[in-house]
């Protein structure tokens, strides 16, 4: 493995998101001094925090996955997530809510998921996803260590038996058919497939390999810290400080001072001045590439995620057919990934993600209140409407999704928010997102693994980015992962033992 050359005693983290926590708390267990600098006034990135009226809002994503990996973080300066936070097994992890009126709860305990696809579908289907939950996790098993949680350098460190494994497992098909081996009721298909949207790919387009997202949804576990998702960066934060960090709040980088290759110093807006002896980057990667002077050349311009709309609602009521997450399937499934990749148009007739943190913790709204999120994937700003566009359509998207949330049996939802942020394309790109999407670049073929925007800077002998424009790519589990890579590109530190292990059973889940 590469690494970045001379001295790299004192590192500037600059951003206090996952990525930037993660690198912070690897760098200082190896025995790093570590500054951070965040623009912000505290901790979070994406995963950041709102007061709405009362409400404690996330600003970022609502899912957790894969603990263990945010675990190797506070275990590198000899702490622990489970002494930080609070994490909540969540039971069901989702439930799918169809559009003729069919409920299934999605359970990540193999019996109680087997007997709920029974009851669901049938003894056929249920016998299909015990042999899907095998593959799944053979799945996960052959890319963790060598695919994802690793550190490229080439595209022939691709050429391992474990790539033979991939090919034999089926990764390199497409991943719609892949599920359909093993069910073949189109609603339990969109359950195992719709992660693909993560990636910022359409499930008949992706790489069959991407179902390892839908492992870590649906076989490995889905957590909810309580105080919220913000309480997981917050808490990787006072670890750092508790380990030496030193963070700078509300200071932005505006250049660097490079001689010789190598990035001396960062500067602030503020005109302060702060050495170092290395870097890590991990704003998105048009803030990197103007702060380095020049976007690295590709032979194909790089291709961005769908965005998402997403309404935060605080409300006086709450619905019993909701979960703490909810998806909230439409009747159209492939015409809606064209809108959302090809097309550029918004959802006609949408699938909804729908969180209800209050759940499991009250204390996120005022009493007797209620928060939940409506998240609406839709077009990003190259394929769809531009970021001026979304001026004009947020509010009548508003009140269309507002109207569909009553079709679909969340009567009187409108009448109860008490307060209300709609988020946009418009504060994406507002924010520094490109192509106003938050997910960063898609995971096409092409912008995966060796061939993503690499984490070490050519031209730069002491500069490494981590975030989820690079490797290993978009997602908690995988910027944690990104921030363990960039510290290693640094200390030259080995890989935390049983990495590419299945994930460790936590309190509250059975295999």
């Amino acid at each position: 493995m590469r690494t970045v050359t001379g001295p790299t005693d004192h590192v500037v983290v600059v951003g206090a998101g996952l990525s930037g926590l993660a690198a912070a708390l690897h760098l200082l267990g190896a025995g790093r001094r570590v500054t951070v600098v965040e623009r912000d006034a505290g901790p979070g990135g994406r995963a950041g925090r709102l007061e709405l009226g009362g409400y404690r809002v996330d600003t970022g994503p609502t899912v957790l996955t894969m603990p263990h990996l945010a675990d190797e973080a506070f275990a590198a300066v000899g702490d622990s997530l489970h002494r930080r936070v609070e994490l909540i097994p969540l039971h069901p992890a989702y439930r799918a809510l169809f559009a003729d009126g069919s409920r299934l709860d999605v359970h990540t305990d193999g019996e109680a998921m087997e007997a709920e696809v029974r009851r669901f579908a049938g003894a056929a289907e249920a016998e299909g996803y015990r042999r899907l939950r095998r593959w799944l996790e053979r799945m996960y098993r052959a890319q963790m260590h060598r695919f994802i949680d690793t550190n490229f350098d080439s595209p022939f460190q691709l050429l391992h038996p474990d790539l033979a494994r991939l090919a034999a497992l089926g990764g390199f098909g497409r991943l719609d058919p892949q599920i359909g081996r093993f069910l073949s009721d189109p609603r339990l298909r969109r359950v195992f497939s719709f992660q693909a949207l993560y990636a910022g790919v359409a499930p008949a387009r992706a790489l069959a390999a991407y179902a390892v997202i839908a492992y870590m949804d649906t076989v490995a576990g889905v957590w909810f810290p309580k105080g919220g998702m913000h309480a997981l960066p917050r808490a990787m934060a006072d670890a750092a400080a508790d380990a030496g960090g030193e963070f700078r709040w509300k200071a932005e980088v505006t250049a660097l001072e490079r001689t010789s290759g190598r990035v001396r110093a960062v500067r602030l807006a503020s005109g302060e001045r702060i050495a170092c002896d290395a870097l890590v980057l991990t704003p998105d990667l048009p803030v990197v590439h103007r702060l380095l002077g020049r976007a690295p050349r590709r032979p194909v311009p790089l291709r961005h995620a769908p965005s998402a709309v997403v309404l935060h609602a605080g409300t006086d009521r709450t619905w019993p057919e909701l979960a703490h997450h909810t998806l909230s399937f439409g009747t159209a499934w492939e015409s809606t990934f064209d809108e959302l990749t090809r097309t550029g148009r918004v959802m006609s007739d949408p699938s909804l993600l729908i969180t209800r943190p209050t759940t499991h913790d009250p204390a996120l709204a005022p009493d007797g209140r209620h928060l939940h999120y409506v998240l609406a994937p839709c077009p990003n700003t190259t394929t769809g409407p531009s970021a001026a566009g979304w001026r004009d359509l947020g509010p009548r998207y508003r009140d269309g999704l507002l109207a569909e949330l009553e079709r679909r049996g969340l009567h009187g939802f409108g009448a109860s928010v008490d307060r209300e942020l709609l988020v946009t394309p418009v504060d994406w790109t507002a924010q520094g997102h490109a192509a106003g999407t938050p997910f960063s670049v898609s995971h096409t073929f092409a912008q995966t693994g060796p061939f993503r925007p690499r984490n070490l800077v050519r031209g730069y002998d002491n500069v490494v980015l981590a975030g989820c424009g690079t490797t290993p790519g978009v997602g908690v589990p995988t910027v944690l992962v990104s921030g363990k890579l960039a510290a290693a590109r640094i200390t030259g530190a080995p890989r935390a033992a049983g990495a590419h292990r299945r994930p460790p059973v936590l309190e509250g889940q059975s295999r």
